[in-house]
């Protein structure tokens, strides 16, 4: 068993699965790219950048990587004479295969920020907001679980070479396990399972579906060269395991979330508590940012549909359950995209109105420019900042977003 996990952790086997996919380290002097090693200051870690150059079918691309990027988690370490022998001057890489290329970037780009603040959204403007608040709970409680293992198991990611990695902002973060998988495969099945009641559908053309976007997710994490295969299993048998525990006490939860008197103070106190308690590490790291950007989305979420089961606007579809799907008609598809474009737009500026008013106000507070990258990352700043700015989007989408429906008439 020990001998199966270190295979499973080991770099070599992404390595292999990336080449497998048309991704490989390319030899400078084949592909006409100049590579060189920069020595690194002993008295100075960040004073300077470094130039990492990729190759795709021979064209030269250049990104210049501050220092202070990469931390003491992260895979970047120098030998003894001051040179970098493992990852700030990344290797170059060749693309032979398109198709998986964009594919798997396209997969990656499903566990990112910008699809949580669209897609999931957009299943409380458009279909069924049972849906979307179901999700979202899953969805907060899995990633708080993986990012804090993370920073427990302190497990390192994948080592560059052999593999390459096409990701940077969170290099630096541990491994072990992979929160895109857990997140995927939360989201997935619990869909799959809360729509079974919802509306009609098939329900083997919904596992398939499930089992192959949740797939993508996780390759794409081998594909990007930033998880092991041990990391990305492990995600996606947490994210199992919690829904597995979890689901016969689904139903009573959306009771209690919906009609208990203590259920918005609950859901605003408890995900601050366990931001402003998110592992300490002996360096900054962006996971207690991250995590307390997913803690305050939900909090928002939930305390909204509170508000609106106590309003009696709970948006939800009328009729028998469960129900056909909407048809998917021209004149559907065109209300559909208005009502994204409005949401979307909203969201946008609720982060950025309250991003902004909150960093003032605590910068202030604490004697510190707005422009200082270090202070904000403080935990005093960092954290209230981001959970009052979360927060407010989640009321925005489930309060404020419909409202603006009816108003501009897109109901």
């Amino acid at each position: 068993m020990l001998k199966l996990i270190r295979h499973l952790q080991d770099s070599e086997l992404v390595a292999s699965f990336q080449r497998k996919c048309g991704l490989l380290i390319s030899e400078a002097e084949h592909q006409g790219c100049d590579q060189t090693h920069l020595p690194k200051n002993p008295d100075t870690t960040d004073n300077y950048g470094l130039i990492r150059k990729r190759c795709v079918n021979g064209h030269t691309k250049k990104q210049q990587i501050a220092a202070e990027e990469h931390d003491s988690n992260s895979n970047y370490k120098y030998d003894a004479n001051g040179y970098d022998v493992v990852g700030l001057l990344q290797p170059q890489y060749e693309v032979r295969n398109f198709l998986f290329y964009y594919l798997f970037l396209v997969s990656a780009s499903l566990g990112q920020e910008v699809f949580y603040i669209s897609f999931l959204p957009c299943i409380h403007w458009n279909l069924d907001p049972f849906l979307c608040r179901r999700l979202v709970n899953m969805w907060t409680v899995v990633m708080y679980i993986g990012q804090v293992m993370k920073d427990v198991l302190k497990l390192p990611r994948p080592l560059s070479p052999p593999v390459v990695k096409l990701e940077t902002r969170v290099d630096a973060e541990y491994g072990m396990p992979s929160t895109h998988a857990m997140a995927a495969t939360a989201i997935s099945f619990t869909f799959l399972f809360s729509a079974m009641d919802r509306f009609q559908f098939q329900f083997e053309v919904g596992l398939l579906v499930a089992i192959v976007l949740s797939t993508l997710v996780c390759l794409s994490r081998l594909y990007t060269g930033m998880h092991s295969a041990l990391d990305v299993i492990c995600g996606a048998l947490i994210s199992a395991v919690v829904m597995l525990v979890t689901y016969p006490a689904w139903a009573t939860f959306d009771q209690l979330q919906l009609t208990h008197p203590l259920s918005p103070i609950v859901a605003l106190v408890l995900p601050l508590y366990l931001s402003y308690n998110y592992p300490e590490l002996d360096h900054y790291s962006t996971t207690r940012g991250d995590t307390t950007i997913i803690l305050g989305a939900g909090a928002g979420c939930s305390a909204g549909y509170w508000v609106n089961q106590q309003l009696g606007q709970t948006y939800e579809p009328e009729g028998d359950f469960p129900m056909p799907f909407p048809s998917l008609t021209a004149g559907a598809l065109v209300l559909g995209c208005a009502r994204f474009m409005v949401g979307v737009a909203l969201l946008v500026m609720t982060r950025q109105a309250m991003k902004a008013l909150s960093l003032r106000a605590l910068c202030s507070w604490h004697g510190v420019s707005v422009h200082d990258t270090e202070a904000r990352q403080r935990k005093e700043i960092e954290v209230p900042y981001k959970f009052v700015t979360y927060t407010a989007i989640g009321l925005v989408n489930t309060i404020l977003v419909n409202k603006a429906f009816i108003l501009l008439g897109l109901v």
